[in-house]
C-alpha cells in the first residue's frame, strides 16, 4: 500500500541538489504549510516540513523551485 500526501505551501529555501555515492540524485528543501485555524491569540501559524525528492523529480525541483 502506498500513502499519498498533498501539501500546499511556500518553499522556504532553494532546493539543495546532491548525488549519493550510489549515483542517485536527491534534492532537499523546506516547505512552510499554513495551519487552517488561527491560534488563541488570533495569529496564523505554519508548520515547516523537510522534503526530500529523488531521481528525476529532484532535478526538476532544483531547476524550477527557486
Amino acid at each position: 500500500m502506498l500513502n499519498r500526501v498533498i501539501l500546499i505551501g511556500r518553499v522556504v529555501n532553494q532546493p539543495e541538489l546532491r548525488h549519493t555515492p550510489g549515483g542517485s540524485t536527491v534534492a532537499r528543501f523546506t516547505l512552510a504549510v499554513d495551519r487552517p485555524m488561527a491560534n488563541r491569540q488570533g495569529e496564523r501559524e505554519a508548520d515547516f516540513i523537510d522534503i526530500a525528492v529523488w531521481q528525476r523529480q529532484a532535478e526538476v525541483c532544483a531547476q524550477y523551485l527557486n
